[in-house]
């Protein structure tokens, strides 16, 4: 039986959701932000709030051009169908989420095989993106892009050091690559490592970043490139059936998001560390990834990672199994400290056999 210290933690009926950080729902301010936009056909290009949307994450990472998307998925699939013909190859990381969590959308999409390299907790160096380049050889596919995911989903929210991606685009440069980030959850690094988006827009041909995961978006993602890149990508969007009419009341929740959901994310981080640092402790977990940003990724004992979540979920915490033995948290604007504080007594009083 459970102690009447965990009874009377786990009586109560809210649910702790860390699925996801895709989980949240927009805040009031959001929703009347939502509510007031002035919208239009954004397939014309006359959506006045998706105009100042796009315009707005082009000037922070200084490129030229961006573009409102449905997903991520989307804009990384667009991004790698305008930089590969079918038959080339994509460098990224074994766990990337390209590769990972698209559906095969490379070799669908793009007709593109992929070269996997084991990277460090999800990153990759330059390296091994040297030496993973093809030979100009007939029987060998053509390289021709290189993507990097930052945070890395797979790596525990793992950031890249700025250096070695810049070490990464002089190979890319040297050999004549485009380079696209992945930056689901750039923010997050930017916010963990006090850096800015400049000098990623100056490193990258091409930006995917996530509105509806950590800036607490209920939908979006945007391309950035310049604008010759953008108006290809325009095309290729339209190709995957992704134009979207009066969505400037999504495009307004972007906006929103950009000027008040950056700066709190370091709340979340600092969450993720406490809920790591009493994970550290208990004798169901074998290991806990580093925790640099808002995810916790941890190696179960003595009990699948599966049946691990299923008693979390009697608590009424939801967790996510991303391996048989490997869970994943993600902390999100949804989460409060109190709820941090319950998840860690609950964590603490799990018996587990």
């Amino acid at each position: 039986m459970h102690s009447p210290k965990f009874e009377s933690i786990t009586n109560k009926h809210m649910i702790i959701d860390f699925r996801s950080d895709t989980v949240t729902r927009p805040t009031p301010a959001m929703l009347e932000a939502m509510m007031k936009a002035t919208v239009g056909d954004d397939v014309f290009g006359e959506d006045p709030a998706v105009n100042e949307l796009e315009q707005t994450a082009a000037t922070l990472f200084g490129k030229e051009a961006a573009l409102f998307c449905p997903s991520g998925t989307m804009t990384n699939q667009i991004a790698i169908k305008c930089h590969t013909q079918p038959g080339d190859e994509v460098i990224c990381d074994a766990d990337a989420h390209i590769y990972q969590y698209e559906g095969g959308g490379i070799a669908a999409n793009s007709g593109a095989s992929v070269k996997l390299l084991p990277g460090d907790r999800g990153r990759i160096n330059a390296l091994q993106v040297e030496q993973a380049i093809q030979p100009d050889d007939v029987h060998r596919p053509r390289t021709s892009l290189v993507c990097v995911e930052n945070t890395s989903n797979r790596g525990g929210g793992s950031c890249y050091d700025l250096e070695e991606l810049k070490k990464i685009k002089q190979v890319c440069d040297n050999n004549g690559l485009p380079f696209h980030i992945d930056g689901a959850r750039l923010f997050n690094a930017l916010v963990a490592k006090n850096e800015t988006p400049r000098p990623y827009g100056e490193l990258f041909d091409s930006i995917s970043i996530c509105l509806s995961k950590s800036l607490g978006c209920p939908v979006g993602s945007l391309l950035l490139g310049d604008a010759r890149f953008i108006k290809k990508a325009k095309r290729v969007r339209k190709l995957f059936g992704g134009g979207m009419r009066q969505v400037g009341y999504l495009a307004a929740a972007g906006i929103y998001a950009l000027q008040h959901h950056i700066e709190r994310l370091s709340e979340d981080h600092e969450h993720a560390k406490t809920i790591g640092a009493a994970l550290q402790t208990q004798n169901y977990v074998e290991r806990v990834m580093p925790v640099e940003t808002n995810i916790v990724i941890f190696e179960t004992k003595g009990i699948s990672a599966k049946d691990l979540v299923a008693q979390l979920k009697e608590h009424s915490v939801l967790a996510y199994a991303i391996a048989p033995d490997k869970v994943r948290l993600v902390l999100h604007l949804d989460i409060t400290k109190d709820m941090v504080t319950r998840t860690i007594q609950i964590l603490e009083n799990l018996k587990i056999a």
